[in-house]
């Protein structure tokens, strides 16, 4: 069909009770679509149209499915129609629905699986939480080296309507060790009688069973592959993760890195689903952190009252200067964060990003440092001469070097320090936006005032 079935349209077919038309209507379409058109429906008509799928279509629709939607529909099914969802469901994708459901509720939908299905789902759930164990599927496709590739062909149409991928072949020995692999068109344009280790090269990329999940994020990307065999510390192939469920957890982790750089704890679950006190638990924390590092701001300027009462001018650019430097900052850290995320640096190229930084920063002080002088040059000359009195010169310079130093300091903390919390063994993006611009206020004001008493020093000072 050419026109996708509209909300609208959908919706008047079921007031209507036009059923059999509808399922008619929705078993031609693609399960991406339906999935847009379920979620974009009220929670009855949600189940009415998820209802009137073929199980198969149902299966690949409920795997996509926002969370929320698949508690919806857990909660609502007949346990028969649960059974046949789940039993029809790939390993990998069941396994990441339980994990977000009450222990007891876990119990009941294992026990609605068949014997194969509940085997496999209690293998996955055993492994440790953020390991590719949990990310796996044993539904593969493994060959011998001795087979000839119409064995292996033959072996295919045989076996292959459950695997997960048809992309790659896997190269086991007798105990199930993995020692190659080979992708399908290299069978496709063989002679049939070739044998498979004429094929092999023996060179293969793996993922550890126990191996953190954010570090076959780095494997996929760094080998450019759609599935990975998983194995155990023996080198026996226990399944595989395919790149689906790579970008699954690629955008939780950039969406978990994200709200932390705004200044908040990471969501345990999506924005709509999380309470509004869960919301607050995850914000409150670190607004009070934020508001006590600003009160330090307070005290640097008690602290120059005096030079402030003696020369009030300065206070005007005390905003220009807090903002300057904290916005250099939460640049650097922003960019710092991302790169080391995606694995452009090592810690051990610190010297190399601190130097990359110093000349950044320098230039861009010095702009803005110009930029800033300038500003008041101008003020004094055309706009309102006097209006920064007789020593307007010597206060575009003062704005115009601590512009310059807070900027420098600015990107070289908001550079340095997600590095440093990495060496710590934290998470970088603990070191947010928010908390490196309330840093660079504190010291930024230092700066400014050092650089006020030097310059003005016997004249408003």
């Amino acid at each position: 069909m050419n026109q996708n079935p509209t909300t609208d349209h959908i919706t008047s077919l079921i007031q209507e009770g036009e059923f059999f038309k509808l399922k008619e209507i929705l078993k031609h379409y693609e399960p991406a679509e339906l999935v847009e058109l379920i979620e974009a429906e009220e929670e009855r008509e949600q189940l009415i149209v998820f209802r009137l799928l073929p199980l198969r279509l149902a299966t690949q629709v409920f795997e996509y499915l926002d969370l929320e939607v698949q508690k919806h529909f857990l909660a609502n099914l007949t346990q028969e129609k649960i059974s046949d969802i789940l039993n029809e469901m790939s390993p990998d994708d069941r396994t990441a629905l339980l994990e977000f459901l009450p222990d007891d509720f876990v119990k009941e939908l294992i026990q609605t699986l068949s014997e194969p299905e509940r085997k496999v789902t209690l293998e996955l759930l055993g492994y440790p939480e953020y390991s590719v164990g949990r990310l796996m599927t044993p539904d593969y496709i493994a060959i011998r080296e001795s087979w000839t590739v119409q064995q292996v062909l033959d072996y295919i149409r045989r076996h292959g309507g459950q695997s997960e991928t048809l992309s790659v072949l896997y190269v086991t020995d007798q105990r199930g060790v993995l020692i190659d692999d080979i992708r399908i068109r290299e069978f496709l344009l063989s002679p049939p009688d070739r044998p498979v280790s004429e094929l092999m090269d023996r060179r293969y990329v793996k993922l550890n069973a126990m191996q953190d999940q954010e570090a076959a994020i780095d494997v996929f990307r760094k080998n450019d592959r759609v599935a990975l065999p998983v194995v155990n510390d023996d080198g026996v192939l226990f399944g595989i993760v395919t790149i689906d469920d790579i970008l699954d957890i690629r955008e939780e982790e950039d969406t978990e890195d994200i709200q932390k750089l705004g200044g908040s704890a990471a969501l345990d679950e999506p924005y709509l689903a999380t309470s509004i006190w869960g919301m607050i638990k995850k914000r409150a924390g670190w607004l009070v952190i934020l508001l006590l590092g600003e009160m330090l701001t307070t005290s640097a300027m008690h602290h120059f009252e005096e030079d402030l009462q003696k020369a009030a001018v300065l206070g005007l650019f005390i905003p220009l200067i807090i903002s300057a430097g904290g916005n250099a900052g939460s640049q650097a850290t922003s960019l710092i964060i991302r790169a080391m995320s995606l694995g452009e640096f090592t810690l051990s190229d610190w010297w190399l990003v601190m130097r990359r930084e110093i000349i950044s920063g320098a230039a861009l002080g010095g702009i803005l440092g110009v930029v800033g002088a300038l500003r008041i040059v101008l003020w004094a000359k055309v706009v309102d001469p006097g209006y920064f009195g007789p020593y307007w010169q010597l206060i575009a310079v003062t704005v115009g070097f601590s512009l310059l130093g807070i900027v420098l300091w600015g990107v070289l903390s908001g550079a340095m320090l997600p590095m440093l919390l990495k060496r710590l063994g934290l998470d970088p993006a603990t070191s947010s936006a928010p908390f490196v611009a309330t840093l660079v206020d504190v010291t930024g004001l230092i700066i400014y005032f050092s650089v006020a008493t030097l310059v003005l020093r016997g004249t408003l000072l």
